[in-house]
């Protein structure tokens, strides 16, 4: 293999790691993930990070520097917008500059602007910009392009099929699908997908739902085409595509023969702020049980696990009752 290229495995690493991994793979790049999070990369990261970051962000400076020694380029795209109408969360457009304040000794960071309108020619100049910066000629670039879109479009089916993130990046057994029994609690777990699937930051919510026997529902186990359609419940979108994606879940899974919605926030986001807001509101319309679960660098699983409990066991009891 070639130069060494590092992929923190955090934020849009749960959404976009297999194109990016096959992208520089074809382009004979050795791709880097950073080890899974745990305590000594969010210390790492908040040592690092302003205080008033969010966890994600704090944690994304961890993987950052678990990776500062290991690799010869750190790919940290500046996130605008990848279907021309929201936009990512400020923090992610500003995130290499950010790193780039806080982190001393590292590698040339390839920080190429993803902003595309809606269709696929936009990505490939995309890639393209990042290809020749690499010095690669046009026809290698295309050629991984296209076998990273395939790898994409299968990682997106894997997911809308019900396996999760966790299963297919880092070969997890999770059994949460095998939990999903005939008469068994549905919960939908909605939140940004690097809340919703890092077992560290979200305290093995999953696993724990898992062990209740409750079956797990979650954003990215809906097609963006049906998401899409409840783009028109507010009267405009909200400005970040990650809590648009996560507010249509919503819309979407009241539709459906729901039991609760569990809403995964991180302290301190703003975004996160109004989605909660608008998704409690709609859950006590359709009478819905609705429970946030907030999380920071200070979570502890033993009362998040108690607080599940007391909400499934809520659940079952309404169920019951009906």
């Amino acid at each position: 293999m070639g130069k060494t290229i590092g992929l923190p495995s955090t934020l849009t690493y749960y959404s976009y790691f297999p194109f990016w991994n096959k992208f520089f793979s074809a382009l004979n790049y050795e791709v880097v993930a950073s080890p899974a999070s745990s305590k000594q990369i969010i210390d790492w990261g908040v040592k690092e990070t302003v205080n008033d970051a969010c966890i994600p962000i704090k944690l994304f400076h961890g993987h950052v520097i678990a990776l500062r020694d290991k690799v010869d380029y750190l790919f940290i795209p500046r996130m605008v917008s990848v279907d021309g109408k929201a936009t990512f969360c400020p923090k992610f457009l500003g995130l290499p500059d950010m790193v780039r304040a806080s982190i001393d000794g590292l590698p040339e960071i390839i920080d190429q602007r993803i902003e595309l309108k809606r269709n696929t020619h936009g990505l490939l100049a995309t890639c393209y910009k990042i290809g020749a910066a690499l010095k690669e000629n046009y026809i290698n670039i295309v050629n991984a392009y296209r076998k990273a879109y395939i790898a994409h479009f299968q990682y997106r089916s894997q997911l809308i099929n019900g396996v999760l993130p966790g299963e297919i990046l880092h070969d997890q057994t999770l059994n949460v699908r095998n939990s999903r029994t005939m008469g068994g609690i549905n919960l939908a777990v909605l939140g940004y997908p690097y809340e919703v699937y890092d077992p560290y930051i979200s305290v093995n919510l999953l696993q724990n739902l898992a062990a209740m026997k409750v079956n797990v529902w979650t954003a990215e186990m809906v097609p963006d085409a049906i998401l899409a359609k409840y783009r028109y419940k507010l009267s405009k979108d909200l400005f970040w595509h990650y809590s648009n994606k996560v507010l249509w879940a919503c819309y979407y899974y009241l539709k459906q023969p729901i039991d609760g919605i569990v809403h995964v926030s991180a302290f301190g986001c703003g975004p996160d702020s109004i989605v909660d807001k608008l998704m409690e509101l709609e859950t006590k319309a359709h009478n819905v049980p609705f429970i946030t679960l907030t999380i920071d660098e200070h979570t502890g699983e033993a009362g998040v696990l108690t607080r599940l409990e007391a909400f499934v066991d809520m659940v079952s009891y309404r169920r019951e009752r009906k």
